[in-house]
């Protein structure tokens, strides 16, 4: 009995997903994203999504220690310590929302001070799509990581943190889930806001920090109508009410992604996410500056 078309198409996107983190940051990806896009084929989308939720990992996968953690290997010998902690963000141009600048800065945990930082300025030519945002921004900030892994720099992050979500996604799989797994990399997902799944609202929780009777570094675990633990919403600064919302992107335990975004914080964002935005938007600004320099008939070779 012959296969049926619809087995050979889904053996086909399969097999195209199984080389996703070789191409995901080449021009031939993103014109493939284009058309999906374009054409409202969320249920492609959809398929994607679901093919690399496959490979997301929901706990410890790392052979550092965390400084709370003082603990010596399996073997016995003394364990890697956390040193550097890598932090993303895209800026947008006010005037060109397409045209963006990501960054990405790496801290030394210890001092939190900046070690490193990259840059890229880019036109995102895939539009934005409620739920799919990691196919819009994730190629630009894979590309960073992609050079410093490249030049097998020495300030390669350890870990990443993200400006977007991870598992705390409508259907699990946010920004910080995706570049994870792309990248092959611990990552934690940092929410500026509270994205609504199942029955979570930031109502509810606000309630619930305000029965707890004080804003001081408290935590509040988001767990949904099913049961589900999403994520963790967190009072980081002394000076914010607002929490944070945090959550596993990939290969770390929720538990250890909130020791360390608590020894990360300066103010409410933490500092290698708070970085990348203030370093990103600077960026963006001398560009916009270099490119107002240059005459109309002209053109900077961004992609």
């Amino acid at each position: 009995m012959g296969d049926s078309p619809d087995q050979g198409e889904d053996e086909n996107f399969a097999s195209y997903h199984q080389e996703w983190a070789k191409y995901a940051s080449t021009p031939i990806f993103l014109h493939f994203l284009v058309i999906l896009i374009m054409q409202n084929d969320n249920f492609s989308l959809l398929r994607a999504q679901e093919s690399l939720k496959e490979r997301l990992v929901l706990e410890d996968d790392f052979s550092w220690g965390i400084s709370s953690q003082e603990s010596p290997s399996e073997d016995g010998s003394a364990r890697e310590k956390l040193k550097y902690i890598g932090g993303v963000d895209i800026s947008f141009l006010k005037k060109d929302p397409s045209l963006a600048c990501g960054a990405l800065v790496v801290l030394d945990s210890d001092t939190l001070n900046v070690v490193h930082e990259e840059f890229d300025v880019a036109r995102l030519h895939v539009p934005y799509v409620p739920g799919f945002l990691a196919f819009r921004e994730a190629p630009i900030l894979l590309g960073l990581l992609d050079k410093m892994k490249f030049n097998a720099h020495p300030f390669y992050p350890q870990l990443l943190m993200v400006d977007g979500n991870g598992l705390l996604h409508p259907r699990g799989l946010g920004l910080a889930c995706h570049l994870g797994i792309l990248a092959n990399l611990p990552t934690i997902g940092i929410g500026k806001n509270l994205h609504h799944v199942d029955g979570l609202t930031q109502s509810k929780v606000r309630r619930c920090f305000e029965a707890s009777g004080t804003y001081d570094e408290d935590l509040i675990p988001l767990i949904g109508k099913s049961g589900k633990t999403w994520g963790m919403a967190m009072h980081s600064s002394h000076s914010s009410s607002k929490p944070i919302y945090v959550s596993i992107g990939h290969r770390i335990s929720l538990g250890s992604a909130i020791m360390i975004v608590k020894s990360s914080c300066k103010y409410r964002i933490p500092e290698p996410i708070r970085q990348a935005d203030i370093r990103s938007k600077a960026f963006l600004q001398e560009f916009q500056g270099v490119t107002n320099l240059v005459k109309p008939s002209h053109s900077l070779p961004y992609s």
